[in-house]
């Protein structure tokens, strides 16, 4: 039982941890794999450990302590789907563009969609082009973190939102922004430039 307790200790410190880790740090405990793929059954079980994906976890600890912290969960958005960056809704509420309440942090991927309900937050993930997944870079934080520029993170939600601007028309862009409450006039010029010229590429007037 020693050692069970001094395998989850060494969970504890990691920010996410997967099933070959936990293998690992146990055979450095001299625990065999049976014995190991039991205690992560019972880590589950007492909700010591949670499940993010199938063999993907994170200790109940260490999400506790940090469960708070914005670069943590965009970190873990990061992780739980790669390549990926956090855009949308999640990414207008970084930039201070929207008050809107965040229920999930939604990501742009070039693999297929999909989301993920866990115990530490709803994970959604949406499919775009490769020429597309494009106009997003690393954040060094507590947990570092890939997310779209604030021009690209309203162009996503757009290019969703409308079916990649499908009936819509330029001017009727700036009426869709204000009815969904984003505050374009709190990005910069250069950055409202640079949305205005990514919509206007897509458009299919």
């Amino acid at each position: 039982m020693k050692s069970k307790k001094n395998l989850l200790e060494q969970l504890k410190e990691l920010p996410y941890f997967s099933k070959s880790t936990v293998h690992q740090l146990g055979g450095q405990l001299g625990l065999k794999n049976s014995t190991i793929d039991t205690y992560i059954s019972r880590f589950l079980k007492h909700k010591e450990i949670f499940r993010l994906k199938r063999g993907l976890y994170v200790s109940a600890d260490f999400f506790a302590e940090n469960k708070n912290s914005v670069s943590y969960s965009f970190y873990l958005a990061n992780v739980l789907r790669t390549p990926s960056y956090v855009s949308s809704w999640a990414a207008l509420q970084y930039y201070n563009l929207t008050t809107e309440a965040i229920r999930s942090i939604t990501s742009v991927t070039p693999k297929v969609t999909r989301s993920y309900e866990t115990k530490v937050g709803t994970f959604s993930y949406q499919s775009i082009k490769k020429e597309l997944f494009s106009d997003y870079s690393l954040v060094e934080a507590k947990f570092d973190f890939f997310i779209a520029s604030s021009s690209k993170a309203l162009f996503d939600l757009l290019y969703f939102r409308t079916y990649q601007f499908r009936g819509i028309k330029f001017g009727e862009v700036k009426k869709i922004i204000e009815e969904l409450r984003i505050d374009i006039d709190e990005m910069s010029k250069e950055e409202q430039k640079r949305f205005y010229e990514k919509v206007k590429e897509h458009l299919h007037e």
